[in-house]
């Protein structure tokens, strides 16, 4: 199965080799028939500490890194 990649927004840079990451999903609701948008966080390794706030990069699946790191940043 392909590894999910997903772009969004990184909102903290604080932690070591760590960023967080915003992702904004865009859906039709089911009644209202209305273009409702939904964001998540997600946490990301990022082993250069590279990546600062504001910037968009492209995050992918992978193996737990930690607690909750389950994805690594590809792109920018």
């Amino acid at each position: 199965m392909p590894k999910r990649i997903l772009q969004g927004t990184v909102v903290s840079d604080k932690n070591d080799k760590t960023v967080v990451v915003r992702i904004e999903r865009r859906f039709a609701h089911p009644v209202l028939r209305k273009i409702v948008r939904r964001t998540k966080k997600y946490k990301a390794h990022d082993e250069a500490n590279q990546f600062k706030t504001g910037d968009v990069v492209s995050i992918e699946e992978c193996a737990p890194i930690s607690k909750d790191k389950r994805w690594t940043v590809v792109t920018s």
